[in-house]
């Protein structure tokens, strides 16, 4: 299709210039983090800062904006932040290049250690599941609660519909494809995405798509865009193959902290077949299953999230300690709230 004949084209040429720092909601800031060798972009969520902290990972080609309405709905719960991973959002390249689930699972605890916030409740979606999986393990005095959506924990074999986005961790194989689409628009490119990662597409209005389109371009435009997708892509792949102790689903089984796993039965690059699986690893889980949401449901469906993790607040409230594993499948009229990020 045409750029002349997308729906969104009118819309976007009110907003083509990309923002030269992160766009925050209502209620929301920002900051950067300079770390040796390494600067992070920080989101605050709206609400009390004074309330318990949490700390949000985003996946693979996300950014911490993709936690915005989950922050909104937890304001009065939780004090939320979110991070852009080294390379993705606004945050720069780290210095040692290094993209791999370790070394993003670093980043994050030395951004914990550097501002003294811990412990936190973690959140992870997809690659920043695992990433928050590997905090969890290790440093479990970080770590209050694990809240993961669709997190990047390995199936072999994956479903099908996952295989062209770990094929990018390919060299070469991103320049093919971006050479095989050099005639899609932007808006296409945004639509294609957006097809991926939400079970109903159709709930992103057109000015929340044309906002994604001119984000994805950003980003697209950036010198080290392919690089870091690249290396974060071969860096998931490399830690499915991992053996022994540092197998991510070994490392799951260390985990301390009370889990909620979040899976949507529309997702398309982690499998919901994995869901009973995470939910016998997880020494301390409960699992919510929401059958028409995607790949993120924190930004399809804000407010089932949201609830599900006060209810584990509630009942940790309650309990006087020990394990208590429960499960709940649950539907809701999903939000409209637009994304950019897998």
């Amino acid at each position: 299709m045409p750029t002349t004949d997308s729906p969104l084209a009118a819309v976007a040429t009110a907003s083509t210039v990309p923002p030269a720092g992160p766009v925050l909601a209502a209620g929301e800031s920002a900051r950067t983090v300079d770390l040796p060798g390494l600067g992070l972009l920080v989101r605050s969520g709206p609400g009390s800062r004074d309330a318990e902290p949490a700390l949000c990972v985003h996946g693979l080609g996300g950014s911490s904006q993709n936690w915005t309405a989950l922050m909104a709905r937890l304001a009065g719960t939780v004090a939320g932040e979110a991070l852009d991973l080294p390379g993705f959002g606004h945050s720069p390249p780290p210095d040692d290049g290094n993209y791999s689930i370790a070394g993003h699972a670093r980043a994050v605890v030395r951004l914990l250690e550097s501002e003294r916030r811990g412990p936190v409740h973690l959140f992870g979606n997809s690659m920043g599941g695992a990433v928050a999986v590997k905090v969890a393990a290790a440093r479990p005095d970080l770590v209050r609660t694990l809240t993961l959506i669709s997190p990047a924990l390995p199936e072999i074999p994956p479903q099908l519909s996952a295989w062209p986005t770990g094929l990018a961790s390919v060299p070469g194989l991103p320049q093919l494809y971006m050479r095989a689409t050099r005639r899609w628009s932007i808006e296409q490119r945004t639509a294609a995405l957006l097809a991926l990662c939400y079970g109903d597409p159709s709930i992103v209005d057109a000015q929340a798509r044309a906002d994604a389109a001119v984000e994805y371009q950003r980003r697209l435009d950036l010198p080290y865009f392919w690089d870091v997708m690249v290396r974060s892509t071969r860096g998931i792949v490399n830690a499915y193959t991992l053996g022994g102790q540092h197998a991510l689903w070994r490392q799951a089984e260390r985990v301390l902290a009370p889990t909620l796993l979040v899976y949507g039965g529309r997702d398309r690059l982690v499998s919901v077949r994995t869901a009973r699986r995470a939910s016998r690893a997880f020494r301390d889980s409960r699992l919510l299953m929401i059958p028409q949401s995607g790949h993120v449901a924190m930004m399809e469906h804000p407010e089932l999230v949201a609830r599900a993790f006060r209810d584990l607040l509630d009942e940790l409230g309650h309990r006087g300690g020990g394990a208590g594993t429960g499960t709940t499948g649950t539907q809701d009229s999903p939000t409209s709230t637009a994304a950019t990020g897998s």
